[in-house]
């Protein structure tokens, strides 16, 4: 994957705009249907990426206010659906106009930082390449609860990889979630891209290995399917376990999706 932030950042630029064009059309009325988040509308979906846009600019421009943040988040005990709550008086041009300005200075300040830097977050701190991966991980993944809601199939891109790289790498990650320790035992992955072409991750001759298309690894790390529902197939103990646990994002296991909520991809 790309040390570069540009590419990323280019990238990032490009799912927001598939997102805006998801959402720019909608009659305010619709902003208020729920989504397959439980108890999420479309607003707090919007309003949470609005919200860590923010978040993630103080984390990476003033550390000593995020460090202040995160301890606020721990006395008041918040979370996604405490700060989704917050926000619901918003109505749609608010949100959007929130959300292009925290999208905007987002793509600004991490196109001027140095990518060494280390990024303090929720969970572990991220360097920048990282950070802005997980970003647009995060507008894919809010931006499918949206097209889930709306009955709209959107088609996968190349962007899927970022995707699937932050689901790899998080691996440990989503043990450490589950108060587990990881195991040392490697996985390969192999996903098939939109394109035919194959993505891989770790050693060839692992022999627990995942495979299968990766708008569903996609989907399965970001809980956006249950695993049942995904064309994902785990080979070997230590790749089972990893795929009923995994999660691509920071912060406790979500509820993710129930089998035979949706149909595969």
């Amino acid at each position: 994957m790309p040390t570069d932030p540009a590419p990323l950042l280019a990238d990032l630029a490009a799912e927001t705009a598939a997102l805006r064009d998801l959402i720019d059309p909608l009659p305010d009325a619709v902003w208020r249907d729920g989504t397959p988040a439980p108890g999420w509308t479309i607003s707090d979906q919007m309003s949470h990426l609005a919200y860590f846009d923010d978040v993630a600019v103080m984390a990476a421009t003033d550390p000593e206010a995020f460090a202040s943040l995160q301890a606020s988040h721990a006395a008041a005990a918040e979370n996604p659906d405490t700060i989704a709550e917050r926000y619901r008086a918003l109505g749609p041009s608010e949100l959007l106009e929130w959300f292009g300005r925290a999208r905007a200075r987002l793509l600004e300040t991490f196109a001027g930082l140095d990518p060494s830097v280390r990024v303090p977050w929720f969970g572990p701190p991220m360097s920048v390449p990282s950070m802005i991966t997980a970003r647009l991980m995060e507008t894919w993944a809010h931006g499918q609860d949206i097209a889930d809601t709306l009955g709209t199939r959107r088609e996968p891109t190349a962007r899927l990889q970022h995707v699937a790289h932050l689901g790899v790498i998080t691996r440990s990650y989503s043990y450490a979630a589950h108060g587990l320790p990881a195991p040392d035992k490697p996985v390969r992955v192999e996903l098939t891209a939109p394109s035919g072409e194959i993505w891989t991750w770790g050693p060839a001759d692992a022999p627990d290995r995942i495979s299968g298309p990766a708008l569903d690894f996609c989907l399965l790390v970001t809980q956006r399917r249950h695993p049942t529902d995904t064309s994902v197939i785990a080979h070997g103990p230590a790749a089972e376990q990893w795929l009923s646990m995994a999660q691509a994002f920071a912060g406790p296991p979500g509820p993710g999706r129930k089998p035979g909520q949706f149909r595969t991809g």
